[in-house]
């Protein structure tokens, strides 16, 4: 039997009971092969758009749709309602994508920017939700095409003309399903580099802080580096380590991106090129179950300036994030990695959603997305948590 599409949109000032209405009206069309394809509603300051998409036998005109409506009272104080039937050219054309992006504010220019890319890459937006306005401004879009790489290529670009940090992923149901969220350790989870202030403590630091530059840039192989800078920490008092645990600051929005993934069941992980000994209390202390990391070699109270067992390195960090989504459950494809340095490449890579923060260029060559605000928890709205879900959590 022959189908038509219709979409039914209802309008105007918003009040309680609406949206009961339509779906009676509707359901009273199941006897015609009625059925109920897609829902989207939103509503700004009073003024609603409901909208449904249906299918149902040719026998049933518009008029009779209008006429179910009618017999409800959704028509009433100040709202209409349309019927107007979908051409087949219009329906479900391509796949959906999710696109994220942020800034401390966003302006209409940069909407601009963003809907022109979409239509350049002869994409549709179906929907959007506003995720945050504090302390960044954060829009996600559900947008359908057919040519995802020239919409990632276009976005990409006028994200970074514009200065939005920006994230483009497939839709689906996986979205909030269990995830693994590894993060490096320094500069990303915490704001310090650890070495750095061990190297402080023993007078070394503009020493130590010319190879880790080097290091973070590529331009040194991260095994090496580490073997140079360690050796330079030779005969540091182990009672340092303390010293500088005490003194390491999590990065803005740390505590409320662990307290919050741990709430909606996914799973935290860190996986550092810094030292066993100075972060593992630390960790404790965040809940944080799976982490891996170097170890100092210490002897009669001192540090040999010497590595104990392998170098966690580039590679190591890739193969950690692999064995803790074994542990976990989750297929790779769920694992987010959040990084700064070269030697997080590889993790970014592997991982489903690879997140440069605060990097170097790079580093974001190699990730999925970049963001460019100091507030770690920024991350929970690429994978698409809004701010209200988050302050659910931190004023519970």
């Amino acid at each position: 039997m022959a189908t038509s599409t219709y979409l039914v949109t209802v309008s105007g000032p918003d009040r309680v009971g609406v949206g009961a209405e339509l779906f009676a009206a509707l359901s009273t069309l199941n006897v015609h092969g009625g059925q109920l394809i897609d829902v989207a509603q939103i509503t700004i300051r009073g003024a609603l758009v409901l909208c449904a998409e249906l299918t149902i036998d040719d026998s049933v005109t518009p008029l009779m749709i209008e006429e179910a409506l009618l017999r409800h009272h959704i028509v009433a104080e100040g709202i209409t309602a349309t019927v107007e039937l979908v051409r087949s050219s219009e329906t479900h054309d391509g796949r959906r994508l999710l696109v994220t992006f942020l800034a401390p504010t966003i302006s209409a220019a940069q909407l601009e920017g963003i809907f022109r890319a979409i239509a350049a890459s002869g994409a549709t937006c179906e929907r959007i939700v506003h995720l945050a306005t504090y302390p960044v401004d954060c829009y996600e879009l559900v947008v359908r095409g057919t040519d995802h790489a020239a919409l990632r290529e276009d976005l990409t670009m006028v994200a970074k003309s514009s200065g939005l940090d920006l994230a483009v992923q497939r839709a689906g149901l996986h979205r909030r399903a269990k995830h693994l969220v590894v993060m490096d350790a320094d500069s990303t989870l915490l704001q310090d580099e650890v070495i750095d202030l061990l190297a402080d403590a023993c007078g070394r630091a503009a020493e130590v802080s010319k190879i880790t530059d080097a290091a973070m840039a590529g331009e040194i192989d991260f095994a090496e580096s580490l073997r140079r800078r360690v050796g330079l920490l030779e005969g540091l008092p182990a009672t340092v380590l303390d010293d500088v645990r005490a003194k390491l600051r999590l990065a803005p929005g740390a505590r409320t991106l662990l307290r919050t993934l741990r709430r909606l069941g996914y799973v935290p992980a860190v996986v550092s090129g810094g030292f066993v000994e100075v972060l593992e209390p630390l960790l404790a202390e965040l809940q944080v179950e799976h982490f891996e990391a170097n170890r100092l070699e210490i002897v009669d109270g001192k540090l040999t300036g010497r590595l104990s067992g392998d170098i966690l390195d580039r590679a190591g960090k890739a193969r950690a994030l692999r064995r803790f989504a074994d542990e976990v459950g989750v297929p790779l494809e769920q694992t987010v990695a959040v990084g700064d340095g070269a030697n997080d490449i590889d993790m970014l890579s592997v991982a489903g959603l690879g997140i440069a923060f605060n990097a170097k260029p790079v580093v974001q060559e190699h990730a999925d997305a970049a963001l460019s605000v100091p507030y770690l928890d920024a991350v929970l709205y690429f994978l698409g948590i809004s701010r209200e879900e988050i302050e659910t959590d931190e004023f519970r």
